[in-house]
């Protein structure tokens, strides 16, 4: 008798061998994986971001979770650096910012804000070219000293839609994964806005996988951890969220239409780097990962810039 199949659904993009693009998979247990294209043929989508815009996700991963005692293969088979980044982002990164009590309170300490804002989102994006996958390098850039990190949690839009109704938020929902919303602050300030200091080349590592938002208790309570070098820096709960994911998706699909496959960003907790003093900046040789149950580690490392040419 083949195993059960695992109740929770972890999809990750992985490749076969390092000369093969990557592919979708299920990890059926922390040993174990299933290849889509394997137990679902050739037809199965080619990649996450096919799956979730065919419009027939449900179908195809309730097949998927009937099958998953079939066609097994060692996650030990994958190595570290075959790991892509679970989805595309088709369009800017919708991201919050200060949205947990904590990070705003630490921004008003510091001087970054005047008060802690309850009444309305703030929010900001983060370019496509932010993309990166997990366990992927990340380059100090040379413009910036002061290179920070954000831990938060990433809901993959799976049903598109306008004028989005809190109670029904949940229905638009594909999945969670990690992202670590990198920053650089000096840039943030001398700019006088988000966008460019948060949309650096690589600045938006994304994974390890994502977890289907059915397997998901709601309202969802996930804790999510960041470490540099093993030092524990952030610890939060999505529960202290000041706008949390219903009242995120109905704001701002109340001014534009969410599409399949969309990335929002909601906000992270307090214990960024820059509300140390002194702040505590990351350099090259720095190794960040965040963790969150079920999603896993998402990690990143800052390597040395380029060498200016000649």
């Amino acid at each position: 008798m083949p195993p059960p199949a695992t109740k929770t659904m972890k999809l990750a993009m992985l490749q076969r061998s390092a000369d093969m693009p990557g592919e979708p998979a299920v990890l059926v247990s922390p040993a174990t994986l299933v290849w889509f294209r394997d137990v679902m043929g050739e037809d199965a989508p080619t990649s996450l971001d096919t799956l979730i815009q065919s419009g027939d996700s449900a179908a195809w991963l309730s097949e998927l979770k009937r099958r998953l005692g079939q066609g097994r293969v060692p996650i030990s088979a994958v190595g570290d650096r075959m790991w892509d980044a679970p989805i595309t982002f088709r369009r800017n990164v919708f991201c919050l910012g200060r949205n947990y009590r904590g990070h705003a309170q630490e921004a008003v300490r510091s001087g970054v804000a005047a008060s802690v804002n309850e009444e309305y989102p703030i929010f900001f994006t983060k370019a496509t070219t932010t993309r990166n996958r997990p366990g992927g390098e990340v380059v100090a850039p040379p413009n910036t000293q002061a290179l920070d990190y954000e831990a938060e949690l990433a809901v993959i839009i799976g049903q598109g839609g306008s004028g989005i109704r809190a109670d029904r938020a949940r229905e638009h929902i594909f999945g969670y994964t990690l992202i670590n919303d990198l920053t650089a602050r000096d840039l943030q300030q001398r700019h006088q806005q988000w966008f460019l200091g948060k949309s650096l080349d690589g600045f938006g590592p994304i994974g390890p996988l994502i977890v289907t938002a059915d397997e998901v208790s709601w309202p969802v309570e996930l804790t999510i951890a960041l470490t540099v070098n093993g030092e524990e820096r952030q610890r939060m709960n999505t529960r202290d969220m000041i706008f949390d994911i219903p009242r995120t998706i109905t704001e701002l699909s109340r001014s534009l239409t969410l599409l399949p496959g969309d990335v929002i960003a909601t906000g992270t907790g307090d214990g960024v780097g820059r509300s140390f003093r002194p702040p505590r900046y990351l350099v090259p040789g720095d190794r960040i990962e965040i963790s969150c149950h079920p999603i896993g580690s998402l990690v990143t490392v800052i390597v040395p810039p380029f060498p200016e040419p000649p």
